[in-house]
């Protein structure tokens, strides 16, 4: 995975808790991309701009958004408080 600047790191951390280790793994990449990612921002997009576009099983990026269990809730207060 190539590596991303601390300063995004250090702001995404705070929305660590509100997804299991397993699925923050690919939340955290998918969240960098989106904030990376210029127009349209899609999955896709996300992988392009983080240099994952042609990896092997895109497909676990996908299933964060529309199938891993994860708090909402949690991420709005999250947002809220940065």
């Amino acid at each position: 995975m190539p590596t991303r600047p601390r300063t995004i790191l250090h702001l995404l951390a705070a929305f660590a808790p509100a997804f299991s280790r397993r699925v923050w793994r690919y939340a955290r990449v998918l969240a960098a991309g989106a904030l990376l990612t210029p127009g349209k921002r899609t999955v896709a997009a996300a992988l392009r701009v983080t240099g994952l576009s042609s990896i092997r099983r895109f497909e676990r990026y996908h299933r964060v958004l529309n199938r891993a269990r994860w708090s909402s809730l949690a991420v709005s207060r999250s947002i809220a408080r940065l």
